[in-house]
This record gives C-alpha cells, structure tokens and sequence, in this order.
C-alpha cells in the first residue's frame, strides 16, 4: 500500500500495543515501524533496475525480518525512551506488530509480499489497489481523534479500535467483491465462447467497484474491465504477446527474471527498433483502447553483450487523465 496508509496502520497498532503506556508515542513509533520495510526502495540507487525489482517486498517483507529487526529496533527506543518505564520487550512488542502488518497488508495487493522469504513465494490476493482512499480515510480519520484525548481514556482505545475494524472489514468486503467480479468474468467468457488458458483479476485504481482482468489465450492476452453498475456485455481487448521480437534476447538471464517476475504475464512491444518488456499484471496507464501504454514497461537496450533494462517514467498528466477516465467509466458502460 502506499506510504500514508502504512504510516496509518503502523500508527493505530502502535496505539494498541502501547497507547495506555506512552500515549502518541506509541502512534509515532508504530509510524516509523510502519514505514520501515518499504525503505526497501532505497536499492534503486545502489543496483540495477531488474535486482532493485527483485528485492522490492522481498527481505523487508518478511516474517524473517520481523523477528530480526523488532528486537534491535525495540533496544534502541527503549534506550532513548528509558524515562518511559516501559520494557524493551514493550517496545519489541510494538515495533514487530508494526513491522508485521505492513507487509501482511501487501499481500492483499498485485505486487504482493515474499511474506516467507527466504523461500521464493509472492503472496499476492491482488483484490485491492495500493491507493484505496474508502480504506485509508475513515482509518486515518479514527486515529486523528484518538490521539486527541487522553491516553488513559477509555474512548481513545475504542475509536482506535474502531478505525482497526472498519478498515479490516472494508479490506474483507474487496475479497467479497473480487469473487463476485470474478464470476462475471467467468460467465462472459463462457457467453462469448473464449478459450483461456489463465485469468486474473484485480481492482483499478482508487476503487473496488471498477475491476479488471488478464486472460491468457494461445497467442495473446485478453483485457477487459467490469464495473458493478455495468449493465452491457463486457468487451475484451486483444495483445498480441508477440515473444518472438526477443529473438536471442529471451535467454538473456534479465529477461528471464522479469519474465520470472511478471509471472509470466508479458507482452513485448516494439516502437521503431526500440523494444519494451511490459508487466500486464498493473494494467494500462490509459483507458484509451487505440493505446497501449502499460503501467510498468521496461526499455531494454542492448549495448554489445549488456543489456541495460530502464523502468519507463510515469507522468503526472497520464494519472490525471487515467483517473478522470476511470471515474466516468466506475458508473458502468
């Protein structure tokens, strides 16, 4: 999820573990634990665009590193916190519940957690998009006007507790709304006699109403978006996966490990004598059917025996319109 919602999480459980104790520094430090793992994005700067890909929700998200950095991260605090009166196994307690969390809530989106790293499993439900404002705001909300009362109230913990609630119960009600969408991607797809081989869904961005989905076929994949207000057929559009434009660049071992990481759900594209990897998984960056700009496309440049792979830049003015489209198209075709 994005920075503010894990700063959120990180906060309310901080609040739950130690708020009666330390009062908002509770809600401080289970901010900062919240936002520790993804630091991982640090890496970009010291390695390649491929291995930075790789480490991303990889080590920091693990129960692994939980265990290892709640202890050391707990020792620090309590010595700076040593007037608090509180345990360091209070503050270990704390900062593993706010590490922990960050990455279980990962796991509820398309990326995904390699939640039990060190073996090479992405948990992945993908039934919520990393910037949902239903399950952020009431949840950011609750945790303003706990921190305003006294840490000792008994109010302050039930409108904590409220907040934890309300968005847990929004993050079931999407994998409720994933199985429903999913079957209406299920009966099209019957309806319009299409033969798949593979089918995911997940919600666009900024909501659950509006999903998408990727199904594989022979030779292409198929994208297609329903919205729970849609009363018109769903229609399918077709990418060629077009694999052969790789030619002896498939056995180059960065290729492999993005197919690896896309899991295989790719399209190689070709602008001129430019070619591009691009990741389906995250969709388009437009709902402008004449285009085909992907959310996470990689250039791949071959100089010699290197190839150097860069992630294309993502603009303002493409989010600005995307959403725009999406809002228009959340009301059904």
């Amino acid at each position: 999820m994005d920075s503010l919602t894990q700063m959120v999480l990180g906060a309310s459980v901080g609040e739950a573990v130690l708020g009666k104790k330390v009062g908002n520094k509770a809600v401080l430090y289970g901010a900062i634990a919240g936002t520790i793992p993804d630091l991982d994005v640090l890496s970009r700067f010291f390695v390649d665009t491929v291995t930075a890909t790789e480490w991303h929700r990889g080590f920091s998200h693990s129960i692994v590193f939980c265990l290892l950095a709640a202890p050391v991260l707990g020792w620090v605090v309590y010595k700076i916190e040593r007037k608090s009166e509180v345990s360091r196994m209070d503050w270990t307690r704390l900062f593993f519940w706010g590490l922990f969390t960050h990455p279980v809530l990962d796991a509820f989106t398309t990326w995904g957690t390699q939640l039990f790293w060190p073996f090479n499993y992405r948990l992945a439900f993908q039934n919520i998009f990393v910037i949902d404002p239903l399950y952020t705001f009431p949840f950011l909300i609750c945790l303003i006007l706990a921190m305003r009362l006294h840490r000792k109230s008994p109010k302050r913990a039930k409108i904590n507790r409220l907040g934890l609630v309300l968005s847990t119960t929004y993050l079931m009600l999407t994998l409720v709304l994933k199985g429903v969408t999913f079957q209406a991607f299920i009966k099209q797809l019957g309806e319009q006699e299409i033969q798949f081989m593979r089918i995911q869904t997940r919600p666009t961005p900024f909501n659950s109403i509006l999903w998408t989905a990727n199904i594989e076929t022979k030779d292409a994949y198929l994208i297609g978006e329903y919205s729970l207000f849609d009363r018109q057929p769903i229609v399918f559009r077709e990418y060629k996966k077009q694999g052969h434009l790789l030619s002896d660049l498939g056995q180059h071992h960065k290729v492999k490990r993005l197919k690896t990481i896309a899991e295989d759900w790719f399209i190689i594209s070709k602008k001129g004598e430019q070619l591009y990897f691009n990741d389906l998984r995250f969709g388009l960056m437009t709902m402008d059917p004449a285009e085909d700009r992907f959310a996470f496309s990689y250039k791949l440049v071959q100089k010699g025996d290197e190839l150097i792979v860069e992630e294309t830049p993502k603009f303002r003015e493409d989010a600005a319109n995307l959403f725009s489209a999406l809002w228009i198209r959340i009301w059904g075709n």
